[in-house]
């Protein structure tokens, strides 16, 4: 962000160029930890609107931080089928939140275990954001914490991340599965010598860079190809045509 207080205007008018400069999912990651410490909020989840037959939310997540154990036991009780954050959803564009503890104490059915696994994480508040991306496909966002009240600013500011970001998912998700992925001319030398066997030094001297260039070309082709590592990027970027 670009002021040190939430909200605030700058900020605002800043966001859109933000989430826009955001080129893998991984980028998108380490935004949304970066505004959960903002915003003093532990947990999030970008999803799409699972359908009436829908039976696990982790088969509509895109990305989430949520601790394996909650995601475990949350579709392991079918909450997709329960929840009225869900059913919410479907009726509303309005964002709405809820206290998971209360709810799943007055729900019908036991979902005592589901219960003491968020309790545990601090999952104790969920904030809902309903979004859609260009082309009309509805989704949510919902952020977690333990619950302190949320100012009316705060509250507008999620809203207007968790739009920015949703759509940008929708774009880097459209580009992936074309095969959109744009290299520059250096990204796509220092990955070819790369594939080639050479080091970061090497490349340096060939192409006449600094070793910190080369690594920093490196790692961005790294984060455009969604790898784990230069040797993973190497091999999708052949896959795709991007080098030879």
């Amino acid at each position: 962000m670009t002021t040190e207080e939430p909200g605030g205007e700058s900020s605002l008018h800043d966001l859109g160029a933000e989430v826009a400069a955001l080129e893998t999912q991984f980028d998108i990651v380490r935004y949304m930890r970066r505004q959960c410490e903002i915003y003093n909020l532990t947990f999030f989840m970008a999803f799409t609107l699972p359908g009436f037959e829908a039976e696990k939310l982790s088969a509509h997540s895109i990305i989430s931080n949520w601790p394996p154990e909650v995601m475990t036991k949350y579709d392991g009780a079918h909450m997709v089928r329960h929840s009225a954050s869900i059913r919410r959803l479907r009726l509303t564009t309005i964002p709405f939140s809820y206290d998971m503890a209360q709810w799943i104490g007055e729900a019908d059915g036991d979902f005592s275990e589901l219960g003491e696994a968020m309790k545990k994480h601090g999952m104790q508040v969920g904030h809902f954001f309903p979004v859609h991306d260009a082309l009309g496909n509805r989704g949510a966002v919902v952020w977690s914490g333990l619950g302190e009240t949320m100012e009316i600013r705060d509250r507008l500011s999620l809203q207007m991340i968790s739009i920015h970001v949703f759509n940008r998912l929708a774009e880097i998700g459209a580009a992936w599965r074309s095969g959109q992925i744009v290299l520059t001319e250096r990204e796509i030398q220092c990955l070819s010598w790369t594939a080639a066997g050479k080091t970061s030094l090497e490349i340096a001297e060939i192409l006449g860079l600094s070793e910190h260039t080369v690594n920093h070309y490196l790692n961005q082709v790294t984060r455009k190809l969604e790898a784990v590592n230069r040797t993973q990027a190497v091999v999708k970027a052949i896959r795709r045509g991007l080098i030879a």
